[in-house]
């Protein structure tokens, strides 16, 4: 970029590949044509306030931002991986605001945002992936909002965090890591997101509704008076012990809406056998009155033949369709759980 236009509007305009990034830059644009910001591109540029980024680029490469002290805020709307310590002590971000992710991100890796000793909050709802120590020394997060995408959270990714409150996760085994939450004395709160809720509604039992609810709320009856050390571990086997429980009800559940369906069925079954024979019998009553009107002679034969139909329908009682195939396919579906 020519030194004129530069001094003008002040905009560093970033093309990527090999090119240098000034020591005292402050504001940068990412070039269209930029999918990747290459390792270590504005590592310690301590200048730098602002960088205008685009939804095309996919990927901030390894150190990208370390230590660029004085940068308020990211916005990474199409980025789908943060590499290692790509943000670390960036100390600058601080609010929820200020650090916007949107709906391809998949992966954050070890160390991108450690000591982030500003940032408060962050809200991640499409991550997959949170790498070893991502969130380390973060010690003015209070809270951090995942999305039901998520599927594993590496050691230590918010050790040290020493304000972090509330966690929002999903309910899955083998989610949270040893060591997720070490030397975090103020978690207290973890909320569950997903459609675990309302599947716990829609159990069939008040009774286990009711348990699985009480269950729901016990981690956080509990975590309040746990020491920061056992934060993790508690959170583990209560995440554990819930899905254990709910699979056994869930299954109970199912049990139970088989038995009902099999009854249903059942009832069907028979109100279409009396329907048909009901039907039968006026159609041989309503042949037989007319031609007793035109002659006598032929009682005997229209007798015959209502016997003949009567016996030909109890012969194929056996293949007979209810109905009910349709009344489980599409009247019983809203008490499945999912």
């Amino acid at each position: 970029m020519m030194a004129e236009e530069q001094e003008d509007d002040e905009i560093f305009v970033y093309m990527g590949g090999d090119q240098v990034v000034p020591d005292d830059v402050r504001r940068v644009r990412i070039d269209k044509s930029v999918k990747i910001i290459i390792e270590r591109a504005f590592e310690h540029r301590q200048h730098l306030i602002d960088v205008e980024f685009h939804d095309g680029i996919k990927t901030i490469g390894n150190w990208a931002f370390h230590c660029c002290r004085s940068l308020r805020s990211v916005k990474l709307l199409g980025v789908r991986v943060i590499k290692l310590g790509a943000f670390a002590s960036c100390s600058g971000l601080a609010d929820v605001e200020d650090v916007e992710f949107g709906d391809k991100l998949e992966t954050i890796e070890g160390r991108a945002f450690q000591h982030c000793t500003s940032l408060r909050s962050l809200t991640m709802p499409s991550v997959r992936n949170i790498g070893l120590l991502a969130f380390n020394n973060c010690e003015k997060l209070t809270d951090l909002e995942f999305g039901e995408e998520l599927e594993t959270i590496k050691r230590h990714a918010m050790c040290s965090c020493l304000s972090l409150r509330r966690i929002t996760i999903p309910l899955k085994d083998d989610l949270i890591e040893d060591d997720v939450f070490y030397s975090c004395p103020n978690l207290a709160t973890v909320n569950l997101v997903g459609g675990i809720h309302n599947a716990t509604a829609s159990l069939h039992l008040e009774e286990w509704r009711n348990e699985m609810k009480g269950e729901i709320n016990r981690i956080n009856q509990v975590l309040p008076d746990t020491v920061a050390q056992e934060k993790t571990p508690v959170i583990q086997q209560w995440m554990r012990s819930f899905i254990r429980q709910f699979d056994h009800y869930k299954n109970e559940h199912k049990a139970l809406l088989k038995e009902a369906t099999s009854l249903l069925e059942l009832a069907l079954w028979k109100a279409k056998i009396e329907k048909n024979e009901e039907d039968a019998l006026g159609d041989v009553i309503t042949k037989k009155a007319k031609i007793d009107v035109q002659s006598k002679r032929s009682e005997s034969r229209i007798t015959s033949e209502a016997n003949s139909i009567i016996k030909n329908f109890k012969r194929s009682e056996n293949r007979i369709t209810s109905g009910a195939n349709i009344v489980i396919k599409n009247v019983l579906p809203f008490l499945e759980l999912k």
